[in-house]
């Protein structure tokens, strides 16, 4: 198991972020992502394996004036 977000998420061998991101709904192209408190950049998405017992954190990165 994973927390995403705080709920906890099903884990198998091989998860990546964008994984995580696809599953969950997220397409907003400006994200933040944090596993175990490390930033994860967007380039590395689809490279970063996620290990079991993670905490992964996505945020969208709105902006306004």
């Amino acid at each position: 198991m994973i927390k995403v977000n705080t709920k906890e998420t099903e884990w198998k061998d091989g998860l990546t972020v964008q994984n995580i991101l696809d599953e969950q709904g997220y397409t907003f192209k400006m994200l933040a992502v944090w596993v175990n408190d490390t930033p994860v950049t967007a380039d590395a998405f689809s490279t970063t394996i996620v290990p079991d017992g993670a905490d992964v954190q996505a945020i969208h990165l709105i902006s306004g004036g």
